[in-house]
């Protein structure tokens, strides 16, 4: 059989690994999996205390990529009980990276996605009177 990267064996990533795995006969292939976090830091837009609960607001114009939101999604995870990510966006209908257009027209938007991962999100013109100078 001839090697090239159309005809790898089935349920194998590569030639390597189909070789590798014929001479590791006492190693199971793929057998598990495992979590591993990556640490890294943020820096959020702007910080509200309120009493003991601490709001991180991120300003968004838009996302650059599907990464880029997955990473609040990660943040928002890390967060304690009296912490919370919430968004400002500056146009909410603004379509999400790599968006395809539905039957209908529309594109997923960052109010969509905001609301499908549970964000609190606002417009300049929504955000709270607290957060503005007095």
């Amino acid at each position: 059989m001839k090697r090239s990267k159309r005809n790898i064996p089935k349920g194998y990533d590569s030639w390597f690994e189909y070789d590798l795995h014929k001479k590791f006969k006492r190693c199971a292939y793929h057998g598990e999996t495992l979590t591993y976090t990556q640490v890294k830091t943020y820096e959020p837009d702007f910080i509200y205390q309120n009493g003991q609960y601490t709001i991180y607001i991120e300003a968004k114009g838009r996302f650059r990529d599907r990464a880029e939101a997955r990473k609040y999604v990660d943040i928002s995870n890390c967060l304690g009980e009296k912490e919370e990510l919430v968004f400002v966006f500056q146009n909410p209908r603004t379509a999400m990276p790599g968006a395809r257009r539905r039957s209908d027209g529309t594109r997923y938007t960052m109010q969509e996605w905001a609301e499908k991962q549970g964000f609190t999100w606002y417009t300049p013109e929504t955000c709270p009177a607290g957060w503005s100078k007095k």
